[in-house]
């Protein structure tokens, strides 16, 4: 698995916003949609592509188009939801499934509440957003059940990221021959007592959209 923390004056511009405790949502909304675009420019990298020519008003030119089958864009509810816009306007031809997990408090497990996916992704590129990647068992469980369909490029988008989920991560993942990265705008110090990323920025969902 890699990690891919950017390093933009620009993405440190809106994270900083985000991050302060009086940034009210609609800022928080505004912001987490420019930093998604951001991060997304860095994660499409390895999108795939195919040739194609093109004609401009003067001759003909080569170029590149995405390749077949499209990416497929995965926010987890439904904190993912708020970053969903930011990574369509990157990539405006690609298909958008949707995935509810929730964690189990018996087990402990993340598990799948509500899924709207193909069911077959072979051959796919998948994006996956989660604003918080904090233990790291919600994005793994996730992005198994992608890979049990038979995807085979995984990137998950994340606007900040723990170190103890990245080592969960690395240790989920270890070994599996698919490529699977991790694109977010910092890596914090660490995970406090009840679980949330310091110094953080909350519960992004929260202030996404509000306590419900």
């Amino acid at each position: 698995m890699q990690t891919h923390a950017v390093d933009h004056p620009l993405v440190a511009h809106k994270l900083t916003t985000l991050r302060d405790v009086n940034t009210d949502s609609p800022t928080f909304r505004r912001l987490a949609d420019e930093l998604v675009t951001l991060l997304a420019y860095e994660a499409t990298r390895d999108v795939r592509v195919a040739q194609a020519t093109v004609r401009t008003p003067l001759v003909e030119a080569e170029g590149v188009q995405l390749a077949s089958p499209k990416p497929l864009v995965v926010p987890i509810l439904r904190a993912g939801l708020g970053m969903l816009d930011g990574m369509t306007r990157l990539l405006p031809t690609a298909e958008v499934g949707f995935l509810g997990m929730i964690r189990d408090e018996g087990s402990l497990q993340a598990q799948s509440y509500a899924t709207r996916l193909p069911e077959d992704l072979s051959g796919r590129q998948c994006y996956v957003l989660d604003p918080m990647l904090a233990t790291g068992g919600t994005l793994a469980a996730a992005i198994q059940l992608l890979l049990d369909r038979g995807a085979d490029h995984v990137t998950a988008i994340c606007l900040l990221a723990a170190p103890e989920g990245l080592k969960y991560m690395e240790q989920a993942f270890d070994g599996t021959r698919v490529p699977i990265r991790v694109v977010t705008a910092a890596v914090d110090a660490h995970l406090n007592e009840q679980g949330f990323i310091v110094p953080g920025l909350g519960d992004a969902g929260d202030r996404l959209y509000g306590v419900v």
